[in-house]
């Protein structure tokens, strides 16, 4: 995913620390103490999931927290007076600055969930073209019926948002021989073309087939899928979200879907968990899977690597990636060693 914008925090109130002080990793799973321990020398790994008592090591001795996937983990770090870095196992960061205030420094996941996220955004597409739900019940009923359905070749797809797990949709998408146009913030050119900026999404709607949404939450991505975004759609295109529900307006997105004008494909919401009574349920045209793009086989390995880079770019004295902000750390600037 894109790196995500959240709210400025204040500048850390104490003195810098160095890189070289960080010594004590915490990790939340034992298989990655053992996996890191035995691949990174030089550091002290110790098992911590952050809702009971680290083993291996006090609290307070932590020096870097590779926080748990889930859980209300924030609530353990007055306990860790020392902790200097928390390592996030997610892409998405939206709230967590402000909850681990200014003097933490935080690095997300990055492209850890990139490829996963990227095939579920693939997945999701071919299953709504191709009516694979549709099948799915005639499966269940015993039936079968033979049917004709849209494909995803030839479509017109327009992908907003182009960060790591937008350009990881792109990459699984051109084979299918698919016309893709890019959106960001801002107008561009990168190594693969033409970047549209946001301002231009009314005239290039009306020539989608399929809207891959692809964007963290932040100000200015919040409900930036409205009912004036959806009512720019042509009749039957359909709506794919693997980014943050926060993105669509979901009461607007219900009312073109229950109308039969739209259809969706959604792996994320707003709100979310969605009511179990909510009529995107059970309405035609809808396949929603429950927040699983990084809930992979892919993930275990990309995390473990991603882990590994960053104790060794912190014992080379480099900064790490993906790093959000940077606390009390003395690190170097950004594309500097």
């Amino acid at each position: 995913m894109a790196v995500m914008a959240s709210a400025p925090t204040s500048a850390p109130s104490t003195p810098s620390v160095p890189l070289s002080a960080l010594r004590v990793v915490s990790l939340p799973e034992q298989e990655l103490v053992d996996h890191l321990s035995a691949r990174v020398p030089g550091f002290r790994c110790v098992l911590w999931d952050m809702a009971g008592d680290p083993v291996g090591a006090r609290a307070d001795e932590i020096d870097v927290a590779v926080a748990p996937v889930s859980g209300p983990w924030t609530e353990a770090l007055p306990a860790a007076t020392r902790l200097r870095l928390v390592q996030l196992q997610t892409t998405g960061f939206d709230g967590v600055p402000e909850a681990v205030g200014p003097d933490l420094a935080l690095s997300s996941a990055g492209w850890v969930h990139a490829a996963g996220t990227a095939e579920l955004a693939l997945g999701l597409i071919l299953a709504a073209q191709r009516e694979l739900d549709r099948a799915v019940l005639q499966q269940r009923d015993g039936v079968w019926r033979r049917f004709a359905t849209r494909s995803l070749a030839d479509s017109r797809v327009l992908l907003l948002g182009v960060g790591g797990i937008g350009s990881a949709v792109v990459d699984r998408l051109l084979p299918f021989e698919v016309e893709v146009t890019r959106v960001a913030s801002r107008a561009r050119t990168d190594e693969r073309g033409p970047v549209h900026g946001v301002d231009e999404l009314p005239g290039l709607l009306p020539d989608t087939d399929v809207l891959v949404l692809a964007l963290p939450a932040s100000p200015a991505t919040d409900g930036l899928v409205d009912a004036r975004v959806l009512s720019l759609l042509p009749d039957d295109a359909l709506v794919v979200n693997v980014g943050r529900g926060r993105v669509v307006d979901t009461p607007a997105l219900t009312e073109e879907v229950l109308s039969g004008r739209l259809r969706c494909a959604l792996d994320v919401v707003e709100p979310e968990p969605l009511p179990g009574d909510h009529p995107l349920f059970r309405a035609p045209g809808a396949i929603l899977t429950p927040h699983t793009g990084g809930s992979c086989t892919s993930y275990r390995p990309r995390v473990r690597r991603l882990l590994r880079t960053q104790l060794e770019r912190i014992a080379a004295g480099e900064r790490p990636l993906f790093l959000q902000q940077e606390g009390r750390l003395d690190v170097p600037a950004p594309g500097n060693r």
